[in-house]
Formats: structure tokens, sequence, C-alpha cells
């Protein structure tokens, strides 16, 4: 077994749950990939920050162009982020679902210049909605967003959608590496 079908293996372990769940799409689903159960586990982490670092080097090389950061979606983006930040040695910025109405009143935490070029990294991938909106919020912020990197897709429309918007996608694992059919 390859080390990326063990690591896979090792996360549908830990967060694949079986029943019946209601999805952020607002679809039903038979199965839920936990996040959580996966993204605070320092040993599977730590495998998937080297793997974020080559899909984004591959990433920046197919699009010829060089990301200034990279950028986690609250909440299940930030973990994953500053992992890959502290793999590679990139900047990450963390996007807030909605502006804090205290303190400095910020949707994006974190130093983010006009026109920083992005990737955006995401844990679980459906439609895609949850980073689109993201996407929309560092752009309305002055940034440009490369592409989008999930953890795991789950071949529900995610590609499609944020290539439709004219962004890269791309993801570590999808359900059918996790050994996952509905």
């Amino acid at each position: 077994m390859s080390t990326h079908a063990q690591l896979a293996k090792a996360v549908a372990e830990v967060a694949l749950l079986r029943g019946t769940f209601t999805l952020r799409s607002g679809k039903t689903s038979s199965f839920y990939l936990d996040k959580y159960l996966f993204s605070t586990r320092p040993e599977l982490l730590g495998r998937l920050a080297p793997i974020f670092g080559e899909r984004i080097i591959a990433m920046e090389t197919a699009l010829k162009a060089k990301a200034a950061r990279l950028a986690g979606a609250e909440l299940g983006g930030i973990p994953l982020v500053t992992a890959a930040s502290l793999h590679t040695g990139l900047p990450c910025i963390f996007v807030r679902n909605q502006k804090k109405d205290y303190g400095t009143s910020k949707q994006i935490e974190g130093a983010l210049s006009p026109k920083d070029r992005i990737i955006l990294l995401e844990d679980v991938a459906t439609t895609g909605g949850q980073a689109l909106e993201a996407v929309k919020s560092l752009t309305d912020a002055g940034g440009r967003v490369l592409g989008v990197i999930a953890t795991i897709d789950r071949l529900e429309g995610a590609r499609a959608n944020i290539e439709q918007a004219g962004l890269a996608f791309d993801s570590i694992f999808t359900v059918r590496d996790l050994g996952i059919t509905a």
C-alpha cells in the first residue's frame, strides 16, 4: 500500500461517520467526514502538511504564478493552513465567516496586501460553497485567489463550481481514495 493510500486509510478510519447527516449544502448524506477528527490529530496533520506543500508548488507551476499567502476559512481550514504555512514558510491568513463586531472588526485575520496572490486551503469540499464564500471575502479585501486545494473532495460538484469561478482546484483525496461509496 502506498504512503498516500495509507494516509487516506488513516484519515477515513478517524473521520468517517455513518448515519444520516445534513451537509452544509443542505443535501442529506449517508456519511459524514468530520474534519475535526483528522485536523486536530498531530500525527495526521503533520503528514498532510508536506502534501499540501507539494500541491501548492504544483498549482503555482501549472498557473505560472507564485502565491504570496495561504488562506484558510473559519474554522476547519485554520489548522490545515497553519500546518501548511509552517511547512512551506508561506505566511497564512484566516478568513472569518463574517466580520467581527468588536475589536478590529476584521473578516480577514493576518497581513494581506492589495493584489497578494493567495491559495485557499479547504477541509472537505462538497459543492465548493464555503470555499467560494471565502474567495469572495479575500477578493473583496484586495487579494487575488489563484485556486483552492481541498483535503477531501466529496465529488459532489466542488471542482466544477470552483473551476467555473475561474479558479484552479485540486484535492489531496477524493471520497474514492478513502474507500467511501455512498
